[in-house]
């Protein structure tokens, strides 16, 4: 399967996959070779943190290289009225009976404690392509199912300030 991503995705994972590949490696690699020189490598604590901190940065370059490979570049393009990419859209939750406000992201860019729901995600999927009034039923699992009403969505872009996920 391919992940959906758009252009400024693919840029950001670019700017920092050379960030790390040009930068933080070279300073990893000194920094693991520096702790080795300390001595008896069964007790060295520095040695073993450089390592690992050598090993994280090597895990994230081969996740970013892999996900830039099998990317496939989708566009920003919706309809007016319906929601969309990046739409900033206010539902009211009928089991939680609570009004919240979701923006619909890409994959990368994910965050549900700051209202930034993929549009993989139960809620995401449910709400594409919808228009305002629309009742919606979000199918978490075959067992759990809830509605949300839309009750207003803002359009919007693809902000290159968003950040893109650690992991």
């Amino acid at each position: 399967m391919y992940d959906e991503l758009t252009a400024v995705d693919i840029r950001k994972m670019q700017e920092e996959l050379d960030h790390r590949i040009q930068v933080l490696r070279p300073q990893l690699i000194e920094e693991v070779q520096t702790a080795r020189a300390f001595g008896d490598l069964s007790e060295n604590y520095e040695y073993k943190c450089a390592k690992q901190a050598k090993n994280r940065n090597d895990s994230r370059i081969r996740y970013l290289e892999r996900m830039i490979r099998t990317a496939r570049v989708i566009e920003v393009a919706g309809a007016a009225d319906a929601v969309g990419l990046f739409d900033r859209v206010t539902i009211y939750n009928e089991m939680a009976k609570k009004e919240m406000e979701v923006r619909v992201v890409t994959t990368l860019r994910q965050d549900a404690l700051k209202g930034l729901v993929s549009k993989e995600s139960p809620v995401g999927k449910a709400l594409l392509g919808k228009r305002v009034g629309d009742r919606v039923p979000v199918e978490v699992s075959p067992a759990v199912k809830y509605f949300v009403e839309i009750r207003r969505i803002e359009k919007g872009e693809d902000d290159e300030n968003m950040e893109i996920s650690a992991y």
